[in-house]
């Protein structure tokens, strides 16, 4: 009987000294935390909410489409504005890729881009190139390619650089070679002239 006595003692402390000792460790480590500074709030991104309003714009747009005639276009930029017609849009630094049906890559980059896409056209502006995996490069101040077909075209003066020499012009454009669907014709216009370097000499 004694030793039964003792038991339900010391259970019935235990009932109380245990809630209160987790009470003490949970008030101590209150006290011990780091106070929380109200002022110290987490940084947000400085904003001009009004700006925002009175000039909407996407940061890093991407864009992806198929032309009829087989050929992917992807688009990046670093910022893009709705045009204040439909279904168009304005970009800055743009980086444009087109990948042809049996797997030519050619590289489009501009300062600036403006996409209409009711008409499938693309208008790219400042600094304009345009490069190929067989390392040739045209660089010229406007350029305008559709969505809808394979069709690259540019009424500036262009510059051409590659492993067989330069070419100069005054307009140009890209399009799928009507007579052979694989194939692809790039015409240049207006005062050609070409430097031949074979072999890849240097002049």
């Amino acid at each position: 009987m004694p030793g039964r006595d003792l038991h339900s003692r010391m259970v019935g402390w235990l009932k109380v000294a245990l809630p209160l000792a987790a009470l003490a460790i949970l008030s101590t480590l209150f006290l011990l935390s780091d106070r929380i500074d109200p002022t110290e709030a987490i940084p947000y991104a400085k904003v001009d909410v009004e700006d925002l309003a009175n000039d909407p714009r996407m940061s890093a747009p991407a864009y992806a489409g198929t032309t009829e005639d087989g050929a992917g276009i992807t688009l990046a930029a670093t910022s893009a504005r709705p045009a204040t017609e439909d279904r168009g849009a304005s970009a800055e630094r743009v980086a444009a890729l087109m990948e042809t049906p049996d797997g030519q890559k050619i590289a489009l980059g501009a300062a600036t881009a403006a996409l209409d896409q009711a008409a499938g056209r693309l208008d790219l502006a400042g600094e304009v190139t345009l490069e190929t995996e067989a390392g040739y490069r045209l660089e010229t101040e406007a350029l305008a390619a559709r969505l809808d077909r394979t069709d690259v075209s540019s009424t500036t003066p262009v510059t051409v650089t590659g492993p067989l020499g330069d070419i100069r012009a005054d307009s140009f454009t890209l399009t799928q070679d009507p007579a052979d669907p694989g194939a692809y014709l790039l015409v240049f216009k207006g005062g050609v002239r070409l430097l031949y370097l074979p072999g890849g000499q240097t002049p």
